[in-house]
């Protein structure tokens, strides 16, 4: 049988894999909304007659898919998680997946980083870690 601590360690775990899989999510996201094209197509009418078709172009489109699925897949993992950890601790740390995709979007995507990107994020880590930090005492 698992320790409480343990579990929370391992509930801890899942959730930092539900934000890389979310910041996978959005690069791949980005990526396929870049080989989209055109949804609506103003000669056919309105878009509501041109769902099938949208549907499709998003479902064929591997990126776009990709993500939504990663999505799904953090989704999952992060109910798991919830079943081995407190829900106040667990949720802010999908905060550091603004950490994980502003660093992507560096790295892979050229965007840039100025001082107040940078100062935003490390308030995001302080925050995360402050909030995570589990208190033996109660308040």
């Amino acid at each position: 049988m698992s320790s409480p601590k343990r579990n929370r360690v391992k509930a801890n775990f899942m959730v930092v894999g539900c934000t890389i899989l979310g910041a996978a999510a959005q690069m791949l996201i980005k990526r396929g909304t870049a080989q989209l094209g055109q949804l609506v197509d103003p000669a056919l009418g309105s878009a509501l007659v041109q769902v099938p078709q949208i549907a499709w172009k998003i479902a064929s489109n591997v990126p776009l898919f990709g993500g939504l699925a990663c999505y799904g897949f953090s989704t999952m993992l992060l109910v798991l998680a919830l079943r081995y950890g407190e829900l106040s601790v667990l949720y802010p740390i999908i905060a550091l997946t603004y950490v994980w995709v502003s660093i992507l979007s560096v790295t892979m995507l050229g965007e840039s980083l100025n001082v107040f990107k940078i100062l935003g994020l490390a308030l995001i880590v302080l925050g995360v870690a402050v909030l995570g930090r589990k208190d033996s005492k109660a308040v």
